[in-house]
């Protein structure tokens, strides 16, 4: 994978401490800042990116040179508005965008690899509270995420009640659902299968690393990320570039030639060690399990104000994932507010263009 790009960084001054009882030492933050932090420091909003996401939420992507993968949500004038705020938006630990993972080079000085820790949602949001104090921002405006984002939001709010005003949570869960483990296991098999894995330290060979397992790995999460309707609009049983089956294993169907599109892409600019770990991550997130068992516990020192977004078509986090968060909330009688909105895009919707989701987070974080 690419590396020529210098990401910005944060040195965390102590070991980080993780729930698996080890620490991290050396541990380095990368971020992004977009706008400009006020004189007394009110003004900022931290968004907290999904599993394949990164730090560059609206800034050109070094290595693909895409557009920042929330570019409509985030800048001046647009709903999160940069003349208005200042963002911020770190890659969490175990990612492989600049922050220290399996990638990262140990005391040794040798990559880590599968040597590296097994960490936890709230783990990753230790390394973004060590980012805000090195930025000096004690409370912030505002925390937003979507999907493994919003759970960084909720663990944010849990764990650390006193450091955002507001928290915005879009297409996500307080805890990952066996469903949800399922699919990851087979992802992680996938990975693991390759021959090119080996055992995790491919980084010392020669070649690309695991790249076939890691494509079907992402092939096999993106199917959760739409909807039957939508790829039924999109790609239906339509061929792809031939007239008639070719009694083969080509890709025959558009959807096909889709997925393996997505899963090429993906190699080029993830580490299959990185979604190892992260997806593990996401497997171990139970808020009310960190909290005595009940999910209002974690929220009964939270004077924050909340709104959660679902979307009607969204089956990896469906509705009653958003509605079982109101409810304890409501239990502790936090203000919260919630919608649900009709896309046809499933999952991915909140990366979507969608008028209603950009009046929602405008109103909230402007209000």
């Amino acid at each position: 994978m690419a590396s020529a790009f210098v990401p910005k960084l944060y040195k965390v001054p102590q070991d980080l401490p993780l729930d698996s009882g080890q620490s991290l030492p050396g541990a380095e933050i990368a971020y992004e800042t977009y706008g400009a932090l006020n004189d007394d420091k009110s003004n900022a909003i931290l968004i907290c990116h999904a599993l394949t996401g990164d730090q560059y939420v609206a800034s050109d992507h070094p290595i693909t040179g895409k557009p920042g993968w929330w570019d409509r949500m985030v800048g001046p004038g647009k709903p999160i508005d940069t003349d208005l705020f200042y963002v911020v938006c770190a890659n969490v630990i175990g990612s492989c965008l600049g922050s220290t993972g399996p990638k990262s080079l140990a005391s040794d000085g040798k990559p880590y690899g599968m040597r590296f820790p097994v960490i936890t949602i709230r783990d990753m949001m230790r390394g973004t509270i060590a980012l805000l104090d090195g930025l000096g921002i004690e409370t912030l405006r505002g925390v937003v995420g979507g999907s493994m984002g919003g759970m960084q939001a909720l663990s944010l709010a849990a764990n650390w009640p006193e450091r955002a005003e507001r928290v915005l949570v879009i297409a996500s869960t307080a805890r990952h659902s066996a469903q949800n483990i399922a699919f990851h296991e087979v992802g992680r098999q996938a990975i693991m299968a390759d021959p090119a894995w080996a055992d995790g330290d491919y980084y010392a060979h020669e070649g690309n690393g695991p790249e076939a397992g890691l494509a079907v790995a992402r092939m096999a999460a993106h199917i959760t990320y739409l909807s039957e309707e939508g790829l039924t609009e999109k790609f239906g049983r339509r061929l792809q570039d031939r007239d008639a089956k070719s009694f083969g294993f080509d890709a025959d169907f558009q959807i096909e030639s889709y997925l393996r599109y997505q899963g090429s892409g993906f190699t080029q600019r993830f580490d299959a060690n990185s979604y190892l770990y992260i997806t593990r991550a996401m497997d171990y997130f139970d808020i009310a399990e960190e909290h005595g068992g009940k999910l209002a516990n974690a929220f009964a020192d939270s004077n924050a104000r909340f709104c959660l977004v679902s979307f009607d078509t969204d089956w990896l986090y469906p509705t009653s994932e958003s509605r079982h968060v109101v409810h304890a909330l409501n239990a502790t009688s936090s203000k919260v507010s919630f919608v649900e909105l009709s896309a046809n895009a499933g999952h991915d919707s909140f990366l979507l263009p969608h008028n209603q989701l950009d009046r929602v987070v405008r109103g909230f974080l402007d209000g």
